[in-house]
């Protein structure tokens, strides 16, 4: 009710604004990216409070009526011409120059500091003022995004307003919400607009992931987008650890009554707004909702994912460095086969070499910068996570056999561990994975490897 009324207040500022500028809104048009530009510096020179949201929201509004190519002109511009005041910068330095041996004053670089931030940063922070800008905002990073492939003069922008979004969409902001069937429709409608990893068909699909006993959602919201999920997890409450995901999805399956239930299955994780990208909220996500399950049931004692490979076949098939000799590929080739799991001599045959060949992926592989190669690796072993377990034809979905040959993982969040394995991957680049994982790597699987390796 709060974040209703403070959108009601700014959209009466904006619009006694626009009556004090004379100004309506703009027409449907295409419109012409030198008119905003000339707007812009118009924001950044006044000072109005009304004034200054209404033309806030008119350069949003313009905006969205530029075409593909007056989008990339605006942008170019804000790059090229709305960077740091020169002359202001240049006294700042000479000023921090002429104090840097002052033992009183000397550490004291704040004038240096904001004379030197862009003054797109302050654009920025006025169209944020606007009724709805945030999100709006949010919208314009994802255009930015989309254009920045073969515009490498773009990057300064986008680390400007990545760099106010990650403040806006810092952790202390966000609020985890349970999301069940109970929960406003178009909530519900965007969790299956935006999940990412296993394709949520309808709402009775919907319904059997976050209605029973056994499954639980969360999502975290940000007070300026007050219906719009940022990331959510979907979580299965089982009884043991499962290898498999079909299980868990299955129409016809049988809840498993809570106080039996003594693991925690992440078995999705999605984020909804591409404009946020590269601003990480996943590993609170995770840890917060191993809290709340735990206060909820404190006879749960394993949280672990069941996550996708989504790298391993491009690199099985691409790579310059996988381990696999004449045969083996000549073998891989049935993967083209339709039915092929079905078929259980030959998939028994080709999990010999594959299953090796997947804990290589994760503890050998890696890219020419030295970084895991599967993005979901990163993204758990980066949080301290323990790569688990291999499990062979986890994945039968169309999708899962074309990504990954039906490959997933588990991984581990034993929470006493996290911190050190943590420190391990980002200090060392060092993988953190169970026995069973490693001797994937030894005897039979540890010969074939070196079969390949000759």
């Amino acid at each position: 009710m709060a974040n209703a009324f403070f959108s009601d207040l700014l959209s009466t500022i904006s619009e006694r604004g626009r009556v004090l500028l004379g100004r309506s809104s703009p027409a449907d048009d295409k419109q012409d990216p030198s008119e905003l530009l000339e707007l812009c510096e118009a924001l950044l020179s006044g000072r109005g409070e009304a004034s200054g949201t209404a033309m806030a929201r008119e350069v949003l509004d313009r905006y969205h009526h530029l075409d593909t190519p007056g989008r990339l002109s605006f942008f170019q511009t804000l790059a090229r011409d709305f960077g740091p005041d020169h002359a202001r910068l240049a006294q700042a330095i000479e000023s921090w120059r002429a104090k840097v041996n002052d033992t009183a004053n000397g550490d004291d670089a704040s004038d240096l500091h904001f004379a030197s931030e862009p003054r797109r940063q302050e654009l920025i922070r006025r169209l944020n003022r606007a009724p709805g800008g945030t999100g709006e905002l949010v919208s314009m990073r994802s255009d930015l995004l989309s254009l920045m492939k073969g515009n490498k003069d773009l990057a300064a922008l986008d680390r400007d307003v990545s760099h106010l979004l990650s403040s806006w969409f810092n952790r202390g902001f966000l609020v985890l919400r349970r999301i069940d069937w109970s929960s406003p429709a178009n909530i519900l409608e965007k969790i299956i607009r935006y999940e990412a990893v296993h394709e949520i068909r309808d709402w009775d699909d919907l319904r059997r992931r976050i209605d029973p006993v056994d499954r639980r959602c969360y999502a975290f919201f940000h007070p300026a987008l007050t219906d719009e999920p940022l990331i959510f997890v979907e979580v299965a409450l089982t009884e043991t650890i499962p290898g498999a995901i079909a299980p868990l999805l299955a129409e016809e399956r049988e809840s498993v009554a809570v106080e039996r239930a003594r693991t925690a299955v992440f078995y999705s994780i999605s984020n909804t707004q591409r404009g946020l990208g590269g601003i990480s909220f996943g590993s609170f996500l995770i840890k917060q909702v191993v809290e709340e399950l735990r206060r909820e049931l404190p006879k749960l004692d394993t949280f672990v994912t069941l996550s996708p490979v989504p790298g391993f076949m491009q690199w099985v098939k691409q790579a310059d460095d996988v381990p696999l000799t004449d045969e083996d590929r000549q073998l891989l080739e049935s993967l083209g086969k339709p039915g092929w799991s079905e078929n259980p001599e030959l998939a028994a045959q080709l999990r010999t070499v594959l299953e090796p060949l997947a804990a290589y992926y994760f503890l050998k592989a890696r890219t020419p910068k030295g970084r895991l190669i599967d993005s979901v690796a990163r993204f758990h072993l980066g949080n301290g996570a323990r790569l688990e377990r291999i499990n062979w034809l986890g994945d039968l979905s169309p999708k899962g056999l074309r990504e990954s040959s039906g490959v997933m993982v588990n991984y581990l969040y034993r929470l006493d561990d996290i911190e050190k394995n943590h420190e391990a991957y980002a200090n060392n680049g060092e993988v953190i994975a169970s026995s069973a994982v490693k001797k994937l790597l030894k005897g039979e699987g540890r010969r074939l490897l070196d079969m390949r390796l000759g």
